[in-house]
């Protein structure tokens, strides 16, 4: 079954089209079988020129299925991937013109850092001198001018991510395709390759398909991410969409953190609805496309959207509990809220030294506008 549409309440496939031009690569009704395992399920999905797209997913959602198909170490069982107007479904990797990084690198231990790079120059019979002056130019856009005569053993980390990532673009690839390229390094590292990685994709202007389960990493890198589970897409988006209208349970609960609570719809009025949650609480919604009276929903409230009611203060929606837990973030605090009605609401409010922190038991009340809930079905 294909997945519910989140906004209009109905069955529909998830937006996999790049408006516009054709775009620069196209993989239609792409499946995969590993015995009884059904890795893809007639993916559908296309990258735009210039444009990175993000497959995100947890472990075994078929997200690297789908990047070794792109790549050509793979051959779908049903489908077709066309790159540039020309089917390369059945094309050795050589013959594609794809440029890749993985996550362990994939040096060559022995060579040095140009013959690294050189490598896929020296493959397509490129001429000396030409493989020198683009050797250069690929060390002088990742930062490392001067390492060429190192091994990868005497680099970093992240030295050793860009002599990949180097030796991916050198060759000018019309696509770029990354495996969870960051994994292994630290968060401050990964940080800055993320941005390296974007900012060198914007000068160069190559198209990317990038693959991670890290959620803040596919927000920060992102044109659109292409959620997957199970080896299907369920929506594919602009980052700040997916994030604020997530397209069913699956969607919300995975990217960033969501409150979901269980509601039966018991009024409507135009794109007004209300509703009664688990614990007899009731909630309005306002901008949701209207649905029956008596549907299960599902409610997703982020943890930004509630704020804190002083003494006399009110809002449309409104739930009262204590303070569980007080989690310190730096830049902001996250509270769990044991709520009075039963079950949890989780909100994360800036840190402000001129506010004093929330303690664990003390009394709160927190409201949210209705246009701040975001309504999917509960099936």
């Amino acid at each position: 079954m294909p997945p519910r549409d989140a906004a209009a309440g109905t069955t529909s496939q998830p937006q996999a089209a790049v408006s516009g031009p054709a775009p620069l690569l196209g993989a239609q009704g792409v499946a995969k079988t590993y015995g009884s395992v059904t890795a893809l399920e007639s993916v559908d999905v296309s990258v735009g020129d210039g444009e990175i797209l993000t497959i995100l997913g947890p472990s075994g959602s078929g997200k690297t299925t789908l990047l070794k198909i792109v790549a050509g170490f793979e051959l779908p069982d049903a489908g077709s991937v066309v790159l540039g107007g020309q089917d390369i479904t059945y094309a050795s990797p050589a013959a594609r013109g794809i440029g890749m990084v993985f996550q362990n690198y994939a040096l060559f231990p022995h060579m040095k850092v140009a013959d690294n790079i050189a490598f896929p120059l020296e493959m397509r019979r490129v001429g000396r001198d030409e493989i020198r002056r683009r050797v250069g130019e690929a060390l002088e856009l990742v930062g490392l001018a001067g390492y060429d005569a190192r091994l990868p053993r005497q680099l970093s980390g992240g030295q050793q991510q860009r002599v990949a990532l180097a030796r991916a673009i050198v060759f000018r690839p019309r696509l770029l395709l990354l495996d969870e390229p960051f994994g292994a390094l630290d968060r401050k590292l990964r940080e800055q390759m993320q941005l390296e990685v974007k900012r060198l994709q914007r000068q160069l202007g190559i198209a990317a398909l990038f693959v991670t389960h890290d959620q803040e990493e596919a927000l920060v890198l992102s044109d659109r991410i292409a959620v997957m589970s199970r080896g299907r897409i369920e929506q594919i988006a602009l980052p700040a969409e997916i994030y604020a209208r997530p397209a069913n349970r699956f969607v919300a609960d995975f990217i960033g953190e969501s409150n979901i609570f269980r509601a039966r719809v018991t009024a409507v009025h135009g794109d007004r609805l209300e509703a009664e949650c688990e614990g007899q609480v009731k909630a309005v919604v306002r901008g949701a496309t209207p649905r029956r009276g008596g549907s299960d929903i599902a409610l997703v409230i982020r943890p930004e959207a509630p704020r804190r009611l002083d003494d006399g203060e009110t809002a449309e929606n409104i739930m009262t509990g204590t303070v569980a837990e007080v989690i310190y973030l730096g830049d902001a605090v996250k509270y769990v809220l044991r709520l009075e009605q039963g079950g949890e609401l989780v909100v994360r409010w800036p840190y402000l030294q001129s506010r004093r922190t929330l303690g664990v038991g003390e009394p709160v009340r927190v409201g949210w506008a209705g246009d701040l809930v975001h309504v999917v079905d509960w099936n």
